[in-house]
């Protein structure tokens, strides 16, 4: 069942258009991730769907009622939607019970405030104020008083970027498998690629307003659509060339590109896993650069063919240095080829 929908929504501020054109839809339960650079439209889209902006064209639901179209606008707090901002707002005066409590007319506000610290496993901080909690800590309040009022919709704005990485990690999941658990649909707003990535269902990739592409996770690192969406993923390598008889000529060989017209200026864009590093190939390659990075190991290279140079990512069990000449080939894996705009 759809819980939220925005259709042909845009807004301007002043004379810019900030958000452009905007259509998403999602599903009690499922989790899309906003993902794009910061000034992008993500947090006015956010703001749009809470009701705290008023859209200047388009029509947004909440299930199936329309809460803001050309004759119809219902307020904030009408919406069925929860809210959480990058900061927690959470009021310093207010104990964590009270500052869940706020904004409840029920007569059980007090029972449902337990409830929901205890979900969120803050149930022994109750009498705490805000500034005897770790960022963490105040996240998770920020959250019980969203999830208290039982919203359709959570909205979250970058709700765990002021946590360290670790953390950030921890709390996001644990986020989103209790938000789940509740059957909330939930929008997260975020420019990490790799939070989008880990948490969501489907990624909304926006950029200057418009949401460029949209799907699951890997199916939009698999298929990107133009260089700045596969660049946003990952590293890659670009490899700009010209195609001629069907192929790109670049230091790795002839690459197909099919599809392309004859003379066409175009982009060859290979991830950096994608490249093979061995002892024997037709290609060869100097290392320049050694970056361990933990898990993996990122390796710098200048191509001996042309100077072009190179990234790949192998495994940290591979033990190269710099100076060495290593072949380099294209694995099995996919590459891309866009045409260049003027």
């Amino acid at each position: 069942m759809t819980a939220l929908s925005l259709d042909a929504v845009s807004y301007h501020f002043g004379k810019k258009m900030v958000v452009d054109d905007v259509n998403f839809s999602i599903t009690m339960g499922e989790v899309i991730c906003l993902l794009g650079p910061s000034g992008c439209g993500k947090t006015t889209t956010l703001r749009l769907a809470a009701g705290l902006e008023r859209a200047d064209s388009g029509e947004i639901k909440v299930g199936k009622i329309i809460v803001d179209s050309e004759n119809v606008f219902v307020p904030p707090e009408k919406r069925n939607v929860g809210f959480v901002f990058q900061d927690y707002a959470l009021f310093p005066h207010l104990t964590v019970e009270e500052n869940v409590m706020f904004g409840l007319k029920s007569d059980t506000r007090e029972r449902l405030a337990e409830e929901m610290l205890d979900r969120v496993g803050m149930g022994l901080h109750a009498k705490s104020y805000p500034h005897m909690l770790s960022g963490g800590e105040q996240q998770r309040v920020a959250l019980a008083r969203a999830l208290a009022p039982k919203p359709r919709v959570m909205l979250l704005d970058e709700p765990f970027s002021g946590l360290d990485f670790r953390l950030r990690d921890r709390v996001g999941e644990e986020t989103l498998k209790l938000l789940k658990e509740l059957g909330t649909a939930t929008v997260l707003v975020t420019h990490d690629s790799d939070e989008a990535m880990r948490l969501g269902d489907r990624v909304a990739l926006m950029r200057d307003g418009k949401i460029i592409q949209q799907g699951q996770p890997m199916e939009i690192y698999n298929s990107p659509i133009d260089v700045g969406t596969a660049e946003t993923f990952s590293e890659i390598n670009n490899l700009p060339g010209t195609v001629n008889s069907g192929y790109v000529d670049t230091c790795l060989g002839k690459l197909s590109a099919k599809g392309f017209s004859e003379g066409a200026s175009v982009s060859v864009i290979i991830r950096p896993e994608s490249l093979k590093i061995s002892k024997d190939g037709a290609y060869f390659a100097d290392i320049i650069n050694v970056r361990p990075m933990g898990f993996w190991t990122l390796l710098e290279l200048k191509a001996c063919t042309n100077g072009t140079t190179l990234l790949a990512r192998l495994s940290p069990d591979r033990l190269l240095s710099t100076g060495e000449r290593v072949a380099v080939d294209l694995g099995s894996r996919p590459y891309f080829v866009f045409e260049n705009g003027d």
